[in-house]
């Protein structure tokens, strides 16, 4: 099947030509004529597959008629991602070339003037982020009831980036009689709910099943130590050895974990720029465009990068962290072994992510296989424990003790624990001797006056801090409670203030 026969119009066969691409993806083939007839779609697809241009190439036949009034868009376009937003743009301008369109990007980083300008002049196409957009809605300079499109790209993402409660207020502004195209590489039970409750009997396109791989990628693992320092070794040292890298994405689940390793691999030599979400929108886009152009060989990147980037010669891709998210590294290997090329996506596995890599399995529906030795079978937290002498013999372990006092051996408080029991501040009278100081409290508590002592000053501590308890209790008078007469006022200074006040009760 070619374009031509999808019932594109001549313009966009004519810029569809001058791309190169003379036959449509699976997913493009099934989505373009159901767009065109404007049905509601529900796309799924792996990653990799054509999305964006199997909803970019109908609405662009669609927008030939009609024309766009200031600060309300005709079609909207929502990504979870500047990058990803960006992106779309740009198949917009490169396929509707032909078109006199007006093309606006919404996304965060960027002036609100120049925004807003381009929405005054009427947009036909517009590319956001749900938070950009609502901003320019609540301050009143966009309305979003003339949206006859709406397209939900990357689903699964907003998802993950928290954008449901955006995605559910923007679909309530948009008139209730638009189209919307729906697209998903995978399929939660919250994005099926988001399906039935804003989609109007919907046409499911479904290329593959979710969340599956794709054949052309080359699944490994290798195995590595638990610290950073280890797993950096084994990074750098598959880098230099894996045949056929010409470009590579490493994968950090923390943006903390992409500027560290970005660092060790500069410092060790390689050409390497890094890539997630604390960084403004300018650095971003020249990370990006370095990485596409070739001048930069490694792209260290967090999961901003993981969704929908189109970089069809990235020959592999390194998962430094395993994701935590199964869905994720079908996202992640997606990066490669685009449009037909071969890739090769190696993880480095250590045992603290046995757990992760059992639910990837599941979800892939295929083991993966290691490359070399696989991990161990003993724990990494006994592992991390032997080398680092924390761990409890077995003679600790039966006598209730930790490996913090086989460290610092026996504690001189203990040794002394005898003598301190027989000093004198230990020493306590019957309890028929201490019966005055009961009389006292109670005749306090009746509203009578005590005459409150007040404590010795303590002595001076030892050098030796762990003889100070002992030393101090030593150099304090000893109690005399067993001496003091009836007579004699108890010592209250040890009570709290509110137990001294007196209690007044009320007659009868």
């Amino acid at each position: 099947m070619s374009f031509s026969e999808l019932g594109l119009s001549e313009k966009v066969l004519s810029a569809v030509e001058a791309t190169g691409y003379t036959t449509p993806t699976p997913i493009q083939a099934q989505a373009i004529p159901h767009v065109l007839a404007r049905r509601d779609v529900l796309g799924l697809a792996q990653t990799g597959t054509g999305k964006t241009a199997a909803f970019t190439l109908p609405m662009l036949t669609l927008l030939e008629q009609g024309r766009a009034r200031a600060r309300m868009p005709r079609t909207l376009i929502l990504e979870p991602t500047r990058e990803l937003a960006a992106q779309v743009e740009e198949s917009f301008v490169r396929y509707g070339k032909n078109h006199k369109l007006n093309v606006a990007l919404l996304i965060g980083g960027v002036s609100f003037g120049d925004q807003d300008s381009k929405l005054l002049r009427g947009v036909d196409v517009l590319i956001a982020t749900p938070g950009r957009l609502l901003d320019h809605v609540e301050r009143g300079r966009l309305l979003l009831s003339g949206i006859e499109v709406l397209v939900i790209d990357e689903a699964d993402r907003m998802l993950d980036m928290g954008f449901i409660p955006d995605i559910e207020r923007v679909c309530k502004l948009v008139p209730f009689t638009r189209q919307t195209l729906f697209f998903s590489a995978t399929m939660p039970p919250e994005i099926q709910r988001l399906v039935s409750q804003f989609l109007s009997n919907p046409v499911r396109v479904e290329v593959s099943k979710p969340a599956s791989t794709a054949t052309t990628v080359t699944q490994v693992l290798v195995a590595s130590g638990s610290e950073d320092y280890e797993k950096r070794d084994v990074l750098r040292e598959l880098i230099r050895s894996v045949d056929g890298l010409q470009n590579a994405i490493v994968f950090c689940n923390r943006k903390r974990e992409v500027a560290v390793l970005h660092r060790s691999l500069q410092k060790h030599g390689f050409n390497a720029v890094c890539l997630h979400g604390d960084m403004d929108q300018h650095s971003r886009t020249q990370a990006l465009d370095q990485f596409r152009s070739g001048e930069a060989t490694i792209l260290v990147a967090s999961d901003v990068a993981a969704r929908g980037l189109d970089i069809p010669a990235v020959s592999h891709v390194f998962n430094y962290d395993v994701p935590h998210h199964a869905e994720d590294y079908v996202h992640r290997i997606g990066r490669t072994g685009r449009a037909g090329r071969s890739g090769s996506a190696i993880s480095i596995m250590t045992h603290e992510d046995n757990k992760s890599l059992a639910a990837i399995e599941k979800l892939i529906g295929n083991p993966i296989p290691w490359s070399g030795e696989p991990l161990g079978e003993a724990p990494a937290r006994a592992r991390r424990d032997d080398k680092r002498g924390g761990g409890r013999s077995e003679k600790n372990r039966a006598s209730g003790r930790g490996g913090r006092d086989r460290e610092r051996g026996p504690s001189p408080d203990r040794e002394r624990a005898p003598e301190r029991e027989n000093s004198p501040a230990r020493e306590r009278g019957p309890a028929r001797e201490r019966a005055p100081n009961r009389e006292r409290r109670a005749e306090h508590a009746e509203g009578g006056e005590v005459r409150e002592r007040s404590r010795p000053p303590r002595a001076a501590e030892p050098a030796d801090h762990h003889d100070a308890p002992v030393a101090a209790r030593q150099s304090r008078p000893p109690r005399r409670e067993h001496d003091r007469s009836a007579n004699e006022p108890a010592d209250m200074s040890h009570l709290p203030a509110f137990l001294l006040r007196p209690v007044r009760v009320k007659a009868g």
